[in-house]
C-alpha cells in the first residue's frame, strides 16, 4: 500500500526518465545528457521505490561525491513535502548562513523519519561511518583523518589530525636525513633536478651560452661538468674545504686549476675530453714547488675506483688528526631550499594519492621506476620508497587516515569480516550511486565489496561530463558500464530541458569528436533559435571591451546579475576582465569551468578560447614521474578537454558568447558547426599607406604634407 505522507510524482516524468525509475533490472546505468533532470530522476527513484514498492527507507542507499550534493538531495526530499514553503523560504534567505541552514536542515531531517532512515552519504563519510563504527578489528577506530588542507566537513572537524599531510611528511623526511647517505643523495636531486633543473634542455642551452657552469655541488659550488661536480661534492662529504678555480700566478702568468685544497696544499685539475694541453701548466707548477695532481675522466665511470683515487691522492696529504667524517645536518644543508623541498614533497604527496587511487603497489612501482632509462625518475624513486615506509608507519603509530585510506580500510574490512559484510548485504536492497562519470578504480571496487549481490545498484552520470581524469576519475567505468557490471541496463535521458537548441546540438555535435564515449542523441525541450555568439578580439582589450558592452546590455534587458556567468580554463585567462569589471563597477559571476560543474545561468561567456599555450584546450603531459605511475596519452587528455568544455557549452540557459583572438581561434570552436553559431570582430585596419588628397584640387599628396604642391592649398 502507497505511503500517503510521501507524494507521487511519476507523472511529472517524460518516458526515459519513467522507465529509469520503474526499471527493475538488477544493475542499471542511467545515462544523463546535460540539463535532463539527472537529479531529478535520482530522486524520483527514491520516492517510488518507498511510496510505491513499500521498500523500507533504511534499505535504500545514495552515495553521492560532494557534501553539497549530498544535502541538496536531502533538501529536494524535504521540498517535496513542503505544502506551506516555509523551508522553501529558509533556502532561498541570502541573510542567513550556511550553519544556519545546516540547523535547520537537521531540524527537518530529525522530524521526518522517512528521510531520516534513508542512508544519503558521500563515499568518503560512509566509510568513515562504516570504519567508525565497525572497524576496530581492521584499524584503530578512535582515528583522526589527516588531509593535505587540514580541513573537513562539519560531520568530521572533531576528528580532523592536528597536522597536515604536508607537515606530517615534511616531519618524516627530515628524520629520514638523519642518515648522512639519504640526506646527501636528496640534495644531490635537488640541485640537479629542482634547482638546476638539469633535465630540461633549454635549461642546459641557456646556462652553456654564459660561463658554461651548469652543475651545483653540495656546497654551491657551480662547475662545469658532471665529473667536477663529483669531485666537488666528494670533498664536502669528508668535511675537505676546496676553492674552485683559484687564480694562481705564477712568473707574471695567471692559470686557474680546477681545484685547490688548502689542508692538502694540493692542487687538482681535472682532465676530459674538452679539456686543453694541461703540460705547459704542469710544467709552470713544477718551477713554483706547487704540486698539481690530475684526476681524468675516465676515472668517474667507476665510482668506487674513483673514490679510491681520491682517497690515495688527498687523505695522506691532510695534517694529523684531521676528521674527515663530516657531520651535516637537514635545517642546515636545505636552509636556502625551502621551496625545492616543498615542490618535492608536493609531487610526493600526489604520487601517494595516485597509487593508492590505482590500487597499485610501492613495490611493482620501484620495479618499474627501477627500469626507467631517465637517472632523474630513478633517483625520485629512491628517495620515496624509504620516505613512503616510514610516512606509513608514522599514520599508523598516530593512528592517522586519509580519504584514500578510508575507502581502503572500508573495503578490506567488509571483505575480511564475513559477518559485518552480510549485516550490509542485509541492510540494502537498493544502492544508489550519483555522478557516476567521476568515480574511480578505489571506489568501484567498494560498490562492489559493499554490495549484496541480489540487490540493485542504480547509477546515474554522463560520461561527456568526466572531467577529473586528474584526480583518478576513470570514464571507463561509465562508458563500459556493463563490462564491469554484467547484464546491465542503460538508459539515456535524451531531452535537455536548461538550454536552447543551438546550445545543446552545438555542444552535441563537439563531443563527437571523442571516440571514446556513450554516443547518444540529446534533443532540447526550448524552441528559441538564438545562435551562440562568436566574438575574435583583435586583442586583450577589444575582447574585455566586447565583453563590458555586451554584460551592460544583458542588464539593461533585465536580466540579473546572478544569472550572468563567467567560465575559464585557467584562472590568469579572466584577469583583464577582472580588472576592468572592477572599474566599470559590474558586479559579475565568474569561475573555473571545473568549479562551476553543475551550475547554469541565462547568460554565459567563456572566454581565453585561444589555441597553443595558454589557451583551450590546455593539454600537457604530466611529469614522467607521475606517468611512471599511471601513463596517460595526448590524446587521452584531448578528449578530457574537450568534455571540458561541454560542461562550459551547457552551463548556458539561453545566450551564449565565446570569446578568441583573431587568428589564434580554438580548436573547439572550429568543431561547432557553422549553422550554430555567428561569427563577428572588428575589421582590421589596411597596412597600406594612407592616401590623402587636396581639398581643392583633389591632387594625391604625403600625409605629413600641410600645404598642396600643385595649388598650395592648406591640407
Amino acid at each position: 500500500m502507497a505511503n500517503n505522507n510521501i507524494p507521487a510524482s511519476l507523472s511529472s516524468l517524460n518516458k526515459q526518465q519513467k522507465a529509469a525509475v520503474t526499471a527493475e533490472d538488477k544493475r542499471v546505468i542511467v545515462i544523463a545528457g546535460a540539463g535532463s533532470g539527472k537529479t531529478q530522476t535520482l530522486l524520483q527513484k527514491i520516492l517510488y521505490l518507498i511510496n510505491e514498492k513499500n521498500v523500507k527507507p533504511s534499505e535504500i542507499l545514495a552515495i553521492t561525491f560532494t557534501k553539497n550534493a549530498a544535502n541538496e538531495m536531502i533538501d529536494r526530499l524535504i521540498l517535496s513535502i513542503d505544502f506551506d514553503g516555509h523551508y522553501k523560504d529558509i533556502l532561498q534567505n541570502k541573510k542567513l548562513s550556511e550553519s544556519t541552514k545546516h540547523t535547520h536542515r537537521r531540524k527537518q531531517i530529525v522530524k521526518t523519519g522517512w528521510i531520516r532512515n534513508l542512508t544519503i552519504r558521500t563515499f568518503h563519510s560512509l566509510c568513515y561511518s562504516i570504519l567508525r563504527t565497525y572497524g576496530v578489528s581492521e584499524f584503530d577506530n578512535k582515528f583522526k583523518i589527516i588531509t593535505d588542507t587540514g580541513h573537513l566537513d562539519e560531520e568530521m572537524s572533531s576528528i580532523t589530525a592536528s597536522e597536515t599531510t604536508y607537515t606530517a611528511l615534511h616531519k618524516v623526511l627530515i628524520d629520514c636525513c638523519s642518515e648522512k647517505d639519504y640526506l646527501i643523495e636528496l640534495k644531490r636531486y635537488v640541485l640537479d633536478y629542482l634547482v638546476d633543473k638539469l633535465h630540461l634542455p633549454q635549461r642546459s642551452a641557456l646556462a652553456l651560452s654564459s660561463d658554461n657552469k651548469i652543475y651545483t655541488s653540495l656546497n654551491g659550488t657551480k662547475v662545469r661538468s658532471k665529473s667536477e661536480q663529483y669531485i666537488a661534492d666528494w670533498l664536502y662529504r669528508h668535511n675537505i674545504k676546496f676553492v674552485y678555480e683559484p687564480k694562481v700566478t705564477f712568473q707574471e702568468k695567471e692559470f686557474y686549476p680546477d681545484f685547490f685544497i688548502p689542508d692538502a696544499n694540493l692542487y687538482i685539475e681535472h682532465i676530459s675530453n674538452l679539456s686543453k694541453g694541461s703540460g705547459f701548466k704542469e710544467k709552470q707548477f713544477n718551477i713554483a714547488g706547487k704540486l698539481l695532481v690530475k684526476t681524468y675522466e675516465e676515472m668517474t665511470r667507476d665510482t668506487s675506483l674513483f673514490n679510491l683515487a681520491l682517497e690515495r691522492i688527498i687523505r695522506n696529504r691532510l695534517p694529523d688528526g684531521f676528521d674527515v667524517d663530516a657531520v651535516l645536518y637537514y635545517e642546515e644543508e636545505f636552509r636556502n631550499r625551502h621551496h625545492e623541498i616543498r615542490n618535492f614533497l608536493r609531487q610526493l604527496i600526489r604520487v601517494i594519492d595516485m597509487i593508492k587511487v590505482d590500487g597499485l603497489s610501492m613495490k611493482d612501482i620501484a620495479q618499474k621506476a627501477s627500469l626507467d632509462p631517465h637517472q632523474r625518475i630513478r633517483d625520485f624513486y629512491k628517495l620515496v620508497l624509504p620516505l613512503v615506509d616510514k610516512f606509513e608507519t608514522y599514520c599508523t603509530d598516530r593512528s592517522y587516515l586519509d580519504f584514500n585510506d578510508l575507502n581502503i580500510k572500508a573495503i578490506h574490512l567488509l571483505k575480511n569480516s564475513e559477518e559485518i559484510r552480510h549485516k550490509f548485504f542485509q541492510q540494502y536492497k537498493y544502492v544508489l550511486v550519483d555522478e557516476f562519470q567521476d568515480v574511480n578504480k578505489i571506489q568501484v571496487s567498494f560498490i562492489k565489496t559493499l554490495m549484496n549481490p541480489d540487490a540493485q545498484l542504480f547509477c546515474v552520470g554522463d560520461d561527456w561530463q568526466s572531467i577529473y581524469g586528474f584526480r583518478g576519475a576513470d570514464v571507463q567505468y561509465i562508458v563500459e558500464f556493463t563490462r564491469f557490471f554484467k547484464d546491465a541496463r542503460c538508459i539515456s535521458l535524451d531531452t535537455n530541458y536548461r538550454s536552447t537548441p543551438n546550445i545543446v546540438d552545438a555542444s552535441s555535435e563537439v563531443i563527437r569528436n571523442n571516440r571514446f564515449m556513450v554516443d547518444k542523441v540529446i534533443k532540447a525541450q526550448k524552441k528559441s533559435r538564438k545562435k551562440i555568439e562568436v566574438y575574435s578580439a583583435i586583442d586583450f582589450e577589444d575582447g574585455v571591451d566586447f565583453a563590458v558592452q555586451e554584460v551592460k546590455e544583458l542588464l539593461a534587458q533585465g536580466i540579473p546579475n546572478d544569472q550572468i556567468l563567467f567560465l575559464y580554463r585557467r584562472s590568469k585567462m579572466f584577469e583583464p576582465y577582472r580588472e576592468r569589471f572592477k572599474k566599470e563597477k559590474i558586479h559579475v559571476s565568474a569561475k573555473t569551468i571545473h568549479a562551476a560543474k553543475g551550475l547554469e545561468s541565462k547568460a554565459v561567456f567563456i572566454v581565453g578560447l585561444t589555441q597553443g599555450s595558454g589557451g583551450f584546450p590546455d593539454v600537457w603531459l604530466d611529469d614522467r614521474i607521475y606517468q611512471t605511475i599511471r601513463p596517460v596519452k595526448y590524446d587521452i587528455l584531448l578528449e578530457e578537454e574537450r568534455r571540458l568544455f561541454y560542461v562550459a557549452l551547457t552551463r548556458a540557459e539561453d545566450i551564449l558568447y565565446l570569446i578568441t583572438e583573431k587568428g589564434n581561434e580554438s580548436m573547439f570552436i572550429d568543431e561547432i558547426p557553422p549553422s550554430y553559431k555567428v561569427l563577428f570582430s572588428k575589421s582590421l585596419q589596411s597596412v597600406l599607406p594612407i592616401k590623402v588628397h587636396c581639398p581643392s584640387c583633389s591632387r594625391v599628396v604625403e600625409p605629413h604634407f600641410k600645404f598642396c604642391p600643385e595649388c598650395g592649398e592648406q591640407i
